[in-house]
């Protein structure tokens, strides 16, 4: 029987089904914001994909990888801004860097590190068969001006290069991007999608401190975890996530058996579900 306010027109029965499902969303919504309760979690986000085993194949699985994130990005109110991009010889891309300017965005993205792979009748072959790639990501949290990261100058190589990315308005013909090399711990960050090159070579390095506050908090637990002897490291043969367009579609997370059978929407950034279900699971 409908209750009594609507069927006196104060809310229809559809339109209290959709109240309830944002009420829900809402609730849900905030119950992972509380997960989020680290230090790091707060801050913007820098993310790396890097094409990996299965050549052009798997330059196309990093340039959709690459749209999934910033489709998410933007779904979720960050502000997606491309830093470096270096395309592939043919097709795709080799690597590239992104920054999620927002809060929290390192909290939701950072379990989203790992191998993910792509399953799929590939469309750059003719014989037309199944092909299995790879592409690596990499979060790292964007670091506040007030984190202090001891560099020495004599540690760094920097080099200067013509801009080469997407395409976007800020690439030009000039020698403004900029490539720094940490050597002891040979770190290689690049950035060229500023408007200057002094802009380029302080994005970079900013880039470098969260890589290299990131490789002393991932050192120390992993001597945490070899003391507890439970070690484990990711590898290209242990993929976070498959995404399966054929025979049939199907994205499953491995860590936490979240499965979605729409793989076009996850490829759309709908990506939630994923990020959520993992926030869930105890470190």
């Amino acid at each position: 029987m409908m209750p009594e306010f609507v069927r006196e027109g104060a809310m229809t029965e559809e339109e209290l089904d959709d109240h309830y499902a944002k009420t829900l969303a809402e609730v849900e919504a905030l119950e992972m914001r509380n997960m989020l309760r680290k230090g790091e979690d707060r801050l913007g986000a820098i993310m790396d994909i890097n094409s990996g085993a299965g050549g052009t194949e798997s330059l196309d699985w990093a340039s959709m990888l690459l749209r999934m994130y910033n489709r998410w990005g933007e779904r979720s109110g960050y502000k997606v801004k491309i830093l470096d991009y270096q395309e592939g010889d043919e097709v795709g891309v080799k690597s590239a860097t992104l920054e999620f300017e927002g809060e929290y965005a390192y909290g939701y993205l950072k379990n989203e590190k790992g191998v993910h792979r792509i399953v799929r009748i590939s469309p750059f072959d003719s014989s037309g068969r199944r092909h299995t790639s790879f592409s690596s990501l990499d979060v790292m949290p964007e670091i506040d001006d007030d984190v202090t990261v001891d560099i020495n100058p004599d540690d760094l190589r920097i080099d200067t290069y013509r801009s080469s990315g997407a395409g976007g308005q800020h690439v030009n013909k000039t020698d403004s991007a900029i490539r720094i090399t940490h050597i002891p711990t040979n770190i290689v960050v690049t950035c060229q999608n500023e408007r200057s090159q002094h802009q380029n070579r302080d994005m970079a390095m900013k880039v470098l401190k969260s890589k290299l506050l990131e490789l002393k908090e991932r050192e120390h637990k992993e001597n945490l975890a070899e003391l507890a002897g439970d070690y484990s490291q990711i590898t290209w043969g242990s993929q976070i996530r498959s995404y399966v367009f054929h025979p049939y579609s199907l994205v499953k997370d491995h860590r936490t058996n979240a499965e979605v059978g729409n793989v076009q929407a996850v490829m759309d950034g709908r990506l939630d579900y994923f990020i959520n279900e993992k926030l869930k699971q105890k470190d």
